[in-house]
């Protein structure tokens, strides 16, 4: 008699997660960083170049509020991902604690890595808007 093989626990899990998905779970992060950053230069840019041309910098409350709306939805869009990021590593990954984790398929590796990404650039967007409630838009060129 033939015995059956025997099936290890991470190749019993179908990988039901989607490529766009994961990709967005990668990505956004990276994406939103670098919006967030070229989204606070062009507002700053054109809220103050004018003032300061004229001798008289003071920022402009819309500009102001243009880049809290600009960076809070960009944060949004991160923990969003974060989020998709993570459901998709526990669809695909054996693991039952996220600090356990490990990578061993490309798809189980590119959640964990979107999950990281999500959440070491989501708390540095939220440190880089900290100046939006200390510092005048303009002050903060300078």
């Amino acid at each position: 008699m033939a015995s059956e093989p025997t099936i290890r626990p991470e190749e019993s899990r179908p990988e039901t997660v989607q490529p766009p998905r994961l990709w967005f779970g990668l990505s956004a992060a990276f994406f939103c960083w670098f919006l967030v950053g070229i989204a606070e230069m062009f507002i700053t840019w054109r809220a103050c170049l004018r003032r300061e041309q004229m001798g008289n910098a003071f920022s402009d409350p819309s500009a102001t509020a243009a880049s809290f709306v600009v960076t809070f939805f960009l944060i949004g869009v991160v923990a969003a991902a974060g989020y998709l990021s993570y459901s998709s590593w526990r669809r695909l990954s054996s693991q039952p604690k996220f600090l356990e984790a490990e990578g061993r398929g490309r798809r189980e590796f590119m959640a964990l890595v979107g999950v990281i990404a999500s959440l070491t650039l989501g708390v540095g967007m939220v440190w880089m808007s900290l100046p939006l409630f200390i510092l005048r838009l303009c002050a903060r060129v300078r």
